[in-house]
């Protein structure tokens, strides 16, 4: 029986190019359809290689799912981090930043924002353990801007700084999936509206204070 070599690929592509296409495949499935519902048939197919030579390569589902996810996390705790940790003048605001930084990581690869905010992960596995400790460094990261971004209003109240955290990450998971329905959009036309938006909701709260 003859078995692949660590570097060899199939059809002629090499294994180190062969892979890539699995995990970019695999990226999109599972951001699109969910743990659960995603196969390792499916993200073989649509590379165009046998499910048997995807168990080879990667191991198990979950296997793939985590190989898919690490990179994904490290790009996105690497970018918010950056981001927050500009402070040149004349830099926009931490919240636009954010997402421009957030836009930026996930151009081409919409999709990976919900690799890392998949709801049907098995409860206790491994998948589920190794995503939560991401949600929970960006959580904190959004906790310390949250924070700040309250005491330079003069808000010191700790619910107030956690509920804006929970609102914070539902906005972004908005704006992303309305962003993958709308292909068309650039990272760059993304964070040119929602500066606008920002300003929009600066200006609307602001009028609703003068009622007051």
């Amino acid at each position: 029986m003859t078995t692949l070599s660590s570097r060899a690929g199939t059809k002629g592509v090499p294994r180190a190019a062969r892979e890539r296409q699995v995990l970019a495949a695999a990226t999109e499935e599972f951001g699109r359809h969910g743990y659960e519902a995603t196969t390792v048939a499916a993200v073989a197919t649509r590379v165009g290689v046998t499910k048997p030579l995807v168990h080879q390569y990667f191991g198990s589902k979950q296997d793939l799912y985590l190989a898919c996810l690490d990179p994904v996390g490290d790009r996105l705790l690497g970018a918010i981090r950056a981001a927050m940790a500009d402070h040149d003048t004349g830099a926009p605001s931490t919240p636009l930043r954010v997402l421009r930084a957030l836009f930026t990581a996930l151009d081409g690869r919409r999709e990976a924002w919900f690799v890392l905010y998949d709801p049907s992960l098995p409860p206790d596995s491994e998948a589920a353990h190794r995503a939560a400790h991401y949600r929970d460094a960006i959580d904190d990261l959004a906790a310390t801007g949250t924070t700040e971004l309250l005491g330079a209003a003069g808000t010191g109240d700790p619910l107030d700084a956690d509920a804006l955290k929970y609102a914070w990450r539902g906005l972004c998971t908005a704006l992303v999936r309305w962003w993958i329905n709308h292909p068309d959009q650039s990272a760059e036309a993304m964070t040119r509206r929602c500066a606008r938006l920002l300003d929009a909701a600066r200006t609307a709260f602001a009028d609703g204070d003068d009622r007051a």
